[in-house]
Order: C-alpha cells, then structure tokens, then sequence
C-alpha cells in the first residue's frame, strides 16, 4: 500500500519548480489545475542550481521527505550544478527513492508535423543500473574505466514493471532491447530475465532485438512497435529518438515509477537561453501532470486537459519551438478557454473520486528473486590489470608463478599475447590474465601481486576469476 497523503479529499503532491524555464512551464500547470478545481494541493519544495546557490545543497534532505511522505511529486527540469563532486539531480532523485522504471510514451500527436501518424510507442527504462552510478577511475593517466552494472534483481523489476503494464494497457507485444551478442553477461542476464517474466504473459508477444537494428528499424517501420524495455542507456538514448519521431522533445514526458513513489517531469532541460522570456513551451510538462492524474485515478481530469492541449493544436496554437508565435502565457490560456468549451467530460462522476484503495491503479512488483550467495565460487586465477609505459615490449611480469601461468596479455581489450598482433595502437594499460589448471587460495594471488610489485609494476586492479560447477563466471576475451 503506498498510502497517498490526503487532506480533506485532495492529494498532497510535492513540486519542484526547477530552473531556468521550469518556473514559467510548471506556472501553466498551476493554472490549468486551479481553473478545473483538480483535487491536488502541492507542497512545494526545491532542487537544481538556484536550490543550490539559495541552500547550498542541489537537493537537499527536506524535498525527499517530502516525496516521500507524499509518495508523489511533479518536477520541473533543474540544472545540475558545475564542477566536481555534483551528480545530476535527475539522478540522484530516482536513485534515492528507487524509481526503476522510467516510462516515457512516444504517441503521434495530431496537427504536430511529424514523418510519421501512426505511432504508439511506450519506452521503459531501467533507471538506476547500467552506467548512470558513473563509478568511474583512472587506470592510468590517459586511461579511464566506467563500470556497468547489472543486477537480476534490478532486471527483474523492470521487465516485471513492463509486462504488468502492458498487461494493464491492453497492448499487444513487449520488446527487448539489448547488446547481448556483445555484453553476454550483462544484457544477457537482462535478456533471460525478461524471457523468464514473459512465460507469465501468453496473452503477450514477446520477443527481443538488438539496440542498433532497433534504431534502425524504428526510423524505418515504428508502428510495428510496442512496448520497449531496455537497460539504461539505451533507453535514455532510444526514448529520446522516439520523442523525435513523433516530433519535438518538447512534447516528451516520463514518469519516474518505482515500488512506493512516483515523480512526474518533462523531458527537456531547463533552457536557461529562453528562461523568462515567456516562450518555453509548457506542453511536456502538462502531459506530464496528465499521467500524473492518471497515476493518482483522477483519469477525466487528465482526458479534459489532454483533449484542451491537442485542440490548441488543432486550432494552430504552437509556441516558438513549434514555429508558433504563441508565448507560454498565451498557450495556456488558449487551453484554458479550450476547457471552458468542452462539454463531452463531466468532472463530477464517479470515476473522480478519490479511492481509499490507492493500488488500484498501480502496478505492483511481487516476487523480487532473492539473493543468491557465491558459496560455490571456486577461485582460478586473476586478472592484473597493470600500467607499463614502454610499449616496444612486453611488461616485465613473472610469466608463471607457482600454479598460475599467463593466458593472455591484453591492450585496449585487445589481445598481444600470445598471438601477437601488429600496427595497434597502444596504451599504457594491460591486462594480464592469469590461470591455474586447478582450485588456488586467495594468498597465491597477493604473492603473485607482491612479485609483480618487486618489479616497480604498479597495478591499478585486479579482478579475481571464479567457476561455479566448473562453469566461468568471467569473460573469455
């Protein structure tokens, strides 16, 4: 049960404001909301650069308890602050309320140019895992090294989140996108996880594709997608692609989903170039509120506001991203005479009351696989990862030590021993991979390493190789 906060019949929803245009755009939402009576109070709080140059902290610990006590929030974009040690706020918001899944519909929108009129696209996004912890070191000083990772539990929740809401919408075929022919590992877990889920869903199709074909074929044929489910980086990449062919990032919105809270934003940045100029165009975040009223079941409150956006539209109502010559004030109050004409919605029925049951519209995750243990890990070797500097030779390391023998030595991911290959080019950083044709103790490997530093070698890691019932549990290259 997420429990919403309800205050004499209106949820509590927290906002943040944002920067640059985020004020202006999030200003049309208040707007809208007031002039249709829609049962939500917002508690305001903050985040970005100008929290940061008021409070001195980007996000501070007052506006995730606010979330959190709310389970809910709508959020304008913010500006990261530069230099070291600021990590994007977008990022640290999903990973401290473990939002997972980001959602982002890329649906053709009538009377917006677009190459195409048929599409109905729902990207989901694993939105904590991947690359985006930005655990990242220098291995040396001309080398760095970025981490991915991959959980079976992160995988499971996403893949599980994309089936339920298929299953909910009524769509027809869940997708995922992968690297797995490259990352057999990584994306191939995410891609055995999703065909374990999808065993649950026979009403579904499903199948999987790899990321750049699916770049490709969603330039040539995208109706004949779906529901998308993709590892991180490729869904930021992939969504954003989508937000294009249906016309403008101006027009993209997501949510934020996770097990007990929701955000709810525009995809754009905050603009700073055009913040109080009163041009930015609020549409993004308007769609956005509009999924969040569908989230809270305030569903004709959202079809009355979607209904008014598209019909300024229709009567040719663009702001300048669209080559309109509306401004923000302007668009929304076209919208707001838009609901003060149509008549086809009541906001008095039944389906506007807010229920007790607040999981009735949401998606719930069940059955997180547990933990698994490494007790039948059994240790074979190491990878020593080492900076040398004369590239006309080899490294000087022991080639065999004790049970340990080289198996390979490795630039750029490259292999140069023992099959050497010529005209690369290389880099001060090798690989070498040591093996033992049997079960060794983790104190040979801290000799090796002491042997290996006897020589002035400086190691910047080492990864150790473990078989589980003689399986790898390590990359062959």
């Amino acid at each position: 049960m997420r429990g919403f906060n309800i205050i004499d019949g209106k949820f509590v929803v927290s906002l943040i404001r944002g920067d640059g245009i985020g004020p202006e755009i999030i200003e049309s939402v208040l707007k809208i909301f007031d002039y249709i009576n829609v049962p939500i109070i917002f508690e305001e709080v903050f985040a970005g650069l100008e929290c940061y140059n008021k409070f001195g902290d980007p996000l501070p610990m007052e506006t995730l308890n606010s979330i959190k006590k709310n389970k809910v929030a709508l959020k304008g974009p913010t500006t990261t602050p530069k230099g070291e040690g600021f990590k994007s706020v977008n990022v640290a918001i999903r990973k401290a309320l473990d939002l997972f899944a980001n959602v982002r519909p890329s649906k053709t929108i009538p009377n917006i140019p677009s190459k195409y009129d048929n599409i109905d696209l729902i990207v989901i996004r694993e939105n904590i895992e991947d690359t985006y912890p930005a655990v990242e070191y220098y291995q040396t000083p001309d080398v760095v090294q970025t981490l991915r990772i991959t959980s079976k539990q992160g995988s499971y929740m996403v893949n599980k989140f994309a089936f339920e809401l298929a299953k909910k919408l009524n769509r027809r075929r869940v997708t995922c996108v992968h690297k797995a022919n490259i990352h057999k590992f990584s994306d191939g877990m995410f891609l055995n996880t999703f065909y374990e889920i999808s065993k649950d869903y026979k009403d579904l199709v499903s199948d999987d594709i790899i990321v750049d074909n699916l770049c490709m074929q969603l330039v040539k044929n995208p109706e004949d997608f779906d529901v998308l489910v993709l590892p991180n980086i490729f869904g930021d990449i992939v969504s954003d692609l989508c937000a294009g062919l249906v016309g403008s990032l101006g027009l993209a919105y997501s949510g934020n989903i996770g097990l007990n809270y929701a955000v709810f934003e525009a995809v754009h940045g905050s603009a700073p170039d055009i913040a109080n100029k009163n041009i930015a165009n609020p549409s993004a975040i308007i769609l956005a509120a509009t999924y969040m009223l569908k989230y809270l079941n305030l569903f004709d409150f959202a079809y009355l506001i979607e209904q008014a956006l598209f019909k300024n539209f229709e009567n040719g109502i663009f702001t300048k991203d669209l080559k309109g010559n509306y401004s923000t004030s302007e668009f929304t109050q076209h919208l707001i005479k838009n609901i003060s004409t149509y008549k086809q919605v009541s906001l008095n029925n039944e389906n506007n009351k807010i229920e007790i049951d607040d999981n009735k519209n949401q998606i719930e995750i069940k059955d997180i696989p547990v933990l698994r243990d490494s007790k039948d890990w059994e240790l074979f070797g190491v990878d020593v990862f080492i900076e040398w500097n004369d590239l006309r030779t080899l490294p000087a390391i022991p080639f065999e030590y004790k049970s340990l023998r080289i198996d390979f030595i490795s630039n750029r991911a490259t292999k140069i021993y023992p099959d050497k290959i010529s005209d690369i080019t290389l880099v001060n950083w090798y690989r070498c991979r040591y093996l033992s044709n049997y079960k060794i103790d983790i104190n040979l490997i801290q000799e090796l390493v002491n042997e290996i530093y006897k020589n002035g070698i400086r190691i910047s890691q080492l990864e150790f190789l473990y078989k589980e019932n003689n399986k790898n549990m390590f990359s062959q290259e």
